[in-house]
């Protein structure tokens, strides 16, 4: 029993001495750790990635594309390419087809064109507006003229300048007395004229008084001179002679009867 007892306690001392030798272990590592300090090393500077190489192909040899909204400076247009076979080639218009239709349409080398009494042989429009200045001319009254000249872009040419302002105001200040009167005596003088069909068949297809319009003044027969002189002065015809044409007032009317132009002059 005592011997069992001695055990005992050796083993037991044994224990104790294992477990001081275990706790002071555990003191000791916990001391060291608490002795570690924290990393104050800053952290690693990041930098920039390495950027990816430029895969743009060179193109400092080729020639710079223009832009196609703006044509590029000192370009030279490119030539009209020649009409296909059967197409006709594409001309500038003649100084005829530019024309105005008002000025007088003489030619000397032409022949001279028929000259028309016969009012028959006008369109049924083209001779209802002649007779209706004609009733405006016979009353007086020259604000009758007005529905007739018509308005806008359609009005009757009165001057090759054009007219600013009111048409009927503008005849009474080409007459003489102010009032319009002697337009008015004018432009039925001009239109109990023979006259000429003009450009038939075509866009400016005209029917226009009186027929000197297209005449050359030295090719008129006396009788014709007569006629002349009902409507121009001694001094009018010299200077017509000068010019080669007939420049005092005449009337053009379409065939559609819209009064196209009633001038005077070159």
């Amino acid at each position: 029993m005592v011997h069992a007892s001695r055990i005992f306690r050796a083993t037991t001392i044994a224990l104790r001495a294992v477990f001081f030798a275990s706790s002071l272990l555990c003191a000791v590592q916990a001391f060291a750790l608490s002795e570690i300090k924290p990393d104050e090393t800053a952290p690693p500077e990041v930098t920039d990635p390495t950027p990816l190489p430029d895969l743009t192909p060179d193109r400092s040899g080729e020639v710079p594309m223009p832009n196609p909204a703006t044509p590029p400076q000192n370009a030279t247009p490119p030539e009209s390419a020649p009409p296909a076979d059967g197409e006709p080639a594409e001309t500038e218009p003649s100084e005829d087809e530019t024309a105005d239709p008002a000025r007088p349409h003489v030619d000397p080398d032409a022949v001279v064109p028929e000259i028309i009494y016969d009012l028959s042989r006008l369109p049924g429009p083209t001779r209802r507006m002649r007779e209706l200045i004609l009733e405006a001319t016979k009353s007086g009254d020259i604000e009758k003229l007005r529905p007739l000249l018509g308005m806008g872009d359609g009005a009757t040419t009165l001057s090759f300048g054009g007219v600013e302002g009111d048409l009927i105001e503008f005849l009474k200040q080409q007459s003489g007395d102010g009032e319009g009167h002697e337009i008015l005596a004018i432009l039925e003088e001009v239109l109990e004229a023979g006259f000429v069909h003009v450009d038939a068949g075509k866009p400016e297809e005209l029917y226009v008084w009186p027929y000197f319009f297209a005449v050359p003044i030295e090719k008129l027969t006396p009788p014709q001179r007569v006629e002349l002189f009902r409507i121009v002065t001694a001094g009018d015809y010299e200077d017509m002679k000068n010019y080669g044409a007939y420049i005092f007032y005449r009337v053009g009317i379409t065939p559609e009867g819209r009064w196209m132009f009633f001038v005077a002059g070159d």
